[in-house]
């Protein structure tokens, strides 16, 4: 029997159910006013499924309000067939093929894949390298920047036209986490560095200027030529960034191979994304997409919102 062969995600109350079950594992809570008691189930033909009224603040609510589901008219049972397919899949999973599995408008499913990548998005961002550890950092250049560079016009060789992205691992927890940078000056860089990573790591990259200056920051830097082909340190082998470049590698390919296409503006979601999957990547498909449900509170994503934040 299939996994999406589960009552969830065919069946409206018990998606409902389910989400209810993991966002409200202490019974519900008021999202206008935080009350856990006194609640009232409406009920009647009129009424939707799942609706509260609260009888602190006299106001109604679902599981779905202040998440990444409030006010779509999408059922939940595809809202998590799509988080299951999203989070199953190795190298992502377009817009366009959710479209078709789920038979919804393209329009609805793009907006459908962006609202679960939000939900992917890291909380609170504890520093790399504590005690010492040992923190690999490298960038990537993907798409095309049309700022710079505008739709039809010669590319050319080199990164300068194209979308820039920041990244770090973590050698002992082995989480990555990735973002979005405008540029690779060092005084752009080095206070994100100083920022995600403690001062009592030990840092690893390239040969790259940008990164020249970091020994001033940490408790060391350590890195390799690789325009000489030097790809582990001759004089110290925990000296390269192998395991970053491995990140890269399934970024990329995602990137290129399913996504083709992104503007600046949508990329970090992606990233996102990408990031979730590779600090997931030892769970099950089942308790990945569980850890992406448990990630929807809080995190509403409209239309009308900033597209960058």
């Amino acid at each position: 029997m299939s996994v999406l062969s589960a009552p969830r995600f065919h069946d409206p109350i018990a998606a409902l159910e389910h989400v209810e079950a993991m966002l409200w594992p202490d019974g519900p809570t008021c999202p206008h006013c935080g009350a856990t008691d006194r609640f009232y189930t409406l009920k009647g033909k009129s009424t939707k499924p799942g609706v509260r009224k609260c009888g602190h603040c006299l106001k109604l609510f679902t599981v779905t309000v202040g998440t990444v589901f409030e006010s779509s008219h999408v059922p939940l049972n595809k809202w998590l067939q799509a988080i299951h397919l999203l989070c199953s899949s190795k190298k992502g999973i377009s817009s366009h093929q959710l479209h078709r599995i789920l038979e919804v408008t393209y329009k609805t499913a793009w907006f459908m894949t962006h609202r679960i990548r939000e939900a992917m998005r890291e909380g609170e961002l504890a520093p790399f390298g504590t005690d010492g550890g040992v923190v690999e950092v490298d960038e990537t250049f993907i798409g095309n920047d049309r700022r710079i560079k505008p739709h039809g016009e010669k590319k050319g060789r080199g990164y300068a036209h194209k979308h820039k992205v920041l990244a770090l691992v973590d050698r002992a927890t082995g989480k990555a986490r990735a973002m979005v940078v405008d540029d690779l000056k060092a005084a752009t860089l080095t206070p994100i560095l100083q920022e995600n990573i403690a001062r009592e790591a030990r840092v690893m990259t390239d040969e790259a200027a940008h990164y020249s200056r970091l020994a001033d920051s940490f408790a060391s830097h350590g890195f390799t030529s690789h325009g000489a082909g030097e790809y582990v340190s001759a004089d110290d082998p925990t000296i390269h960034t192998n395991t970053i470049e491995g990140y890269f590698s399934v970024f990329k390919r995602g990137m290129k191979g399913v996504y083709q296409h992104c503007a600046k503006k949508h990329l970090h979601r992606y990233v996102a994304e990408f990031n979730f999957r590779y600090n997931e990547r030892k769970a099950t498909d089942g308790e990945r997409a569980a850890f992406a449900l448990a990630g929807v509170k809080g995190k509403r994503l409209t239309y009308r919102q900033p597209t960058q934040g």
